[in-house]
C-alpha cells in the first residue's frame, strides 16, 4: 500500500511529495524522501545551477528499477508559480515548455514529479540562443583509468590559466569530469562549440597519449578521455552541479575545489555524503558570475586548426 503523502514547506511554498517511502535507490535504501531532504539540504547551489536555464528532467516514477522518462516538457499538473520557458526544436518543428527553475521549491516539485537528475541548457531564458556557460567534459573512455581523467583535468587547468579563464570543475557523477568556465552571453551555440573544440584540440596535442577529440567511438583510444566539445551545441545537457545521478548508491555532481581533483573519488560524493560537505565548504560555484571569459583568443586557435587540418 501507498505511503501517505507528506507536505513540503519551502520558503513559503508548500510542496505535496506523494509516496514518500518509494525507494528510488535499492542499493543503500534511499526512498523520494531522502532524494527531497537532499535538494534541500543543498537548496542555494542548485538553485544556483539551474537558475533561469531550460532544464530537461531525467524522471523515474518508480525509482531506478523502472524505466526513464527524458522529459523536456513541463510535466503536467504544475503549481502555477512554477515557471518556464518556450524552446524552439528545429528538427521536430515544435516547441516545447521546459522547467526553467527561479526558486527552490521548483526543484522540489520536480523530484516529487519523480526527477532524479537535472540537465539545463547551457545558456539562461533571456537569451536562450547565446550561452553564457562554456562546458568541458572530460569523457573516459571504456578502458581509461580515474587517475587519467585526474592528469587531463591539470592539463585543461593548466591551459585556461594560460588563456585567464576561471574554470570550475566537478565530479560529473558518473566516472568523468566537468569544467564550467563562466562567458558573455554573446555568441550563439554553434561559435562556442567552434571555441570548445579548438581548446579540446590544444589539450590533446599537450597530453596526445591521454586525450583524444576524434568524433567517431570507433576512431577513439578506448583508454583516452574524449574532451566533449559538443556538449556546447544547442539542446546538449550535462548534469548540473549538485544533480544526482542515476547511479545504485546515488551519486551526486559535486562542485571541488581545483586541490580537490588529484585526490577525490566520484564514489566519495553521494546523497548520503554531500549533506555535510555542503554543510563545511558551501558552494564551491557561488562565484563563478564574478568573472567572464571572452572566447576570442579560442576562435584565433579555431582559424589556426582550420588552416592546420586543410594542409594535411
Amino acid at each position: 500500500m501507498a505511503s501517505p503523502a507528506v507536505e513540503i514547506e519551502v520558503e513559503g511554498r508548500v510542496v505535496r511529495v506523494s509516496n514518500p517511502d518509494r525507494v528510488y535507490f535499492p542499493e543503500i535504501g534511499a526512498t523520494k524522501l531522502d532524494l527531497v531532504e537532499y535538494y534541500l539540504a543543498v537548496g542555494d547551489g542548485i538553485v544556483n545551477a539551474l537558475l533561469e536555464r531550460p532544464c530537461m528532467l531525467h524522471r523515474f516514477p518508480k525509482g531506478l528499477a523502472g524505466d526513464k522518462v527524458h522529459q523536456k516538457r513541463l510535466p503536467a499538473g504544475a503549481p502555477d508559480w512554477v515557471e518556464t520557458v518556450e524552446l524552439f526544436f528545429p528538427r521536430w518543428k515544435r516547441t516545447a515548455d521546459e522547467l526553467c527553475v527561479t526558486e527552490l521549491a521548483s526543484v522540489i516539485w520536480a523530484v516529487q514529479m519523480s526527477t532524479v537528475e537535472f540537465h539545463p541548457w547551457n545558456s539562461r531564458r533571456g537569451a536562450v540562443e547565446q550561452p553564457d556557460e562554456w562546458r568541458i567534459d572530460l569523457d573516459p573512455g571504456p578502458e581509461t583509468s580515474y587517475d587519467t581523467v585526474r592528469k587531463v583535468a591539470h592539463v585543461a587547468h593548466e591551459v585556461l590559466e594560460e588563456l585567464g579563464a576561471v574554470g570550475y570543475p566537478k565530479t560529473s557523477g558518473s566516472k568523468g569530469l566537468h569544467v564550467y568556465v563562466r562567458i558573455a552571453p554573446e555568441a550563439e551555440h554553434k561559435v562556442v562549440r567552434r571555441a570548445a573544440l579548438a581548446f579540446a584540440r590544444e589539450v590533446e596535442r599537450r597530453a596526445p597519449e591521454l586525450v583524444t577529440t576524434a568524433w567517431w567511438t570507433k576512431d577513439r583510444d578506448p583508454a583516452a578521455v574524449f574532451v566533449d566539445y559538443n556538449q556546447n551545441a544547442r539542446d546538449h545537457t550535462i548534469r548540473s552541479p549538485y544533480s544526482v545521478c542515476a547511479t545504485p548508491n546515488a551519486r551526486v555532481s559535486a562542485p571541488l575545489l581545483w586541490a580537490e581533483v588529484s585526490v577525490a573519488e566520484p564514489d566519495d560524493f553521494t546523497i548520503q555524503t554531500m549533506p555535510r560537505r555542503y554543510e563545511e565548504v558551501g558552494d564551491l560555484f557561488s562565484r563563478i558570475d564574478d568573472t567572464s571569459f571572452d572566447i576570442a583568443p579560442l576562435l584565433e586557435w579555431a582559424e589556426r586548426d582550420d588552416i592546420r587540418y586543410r594542409n594535411r
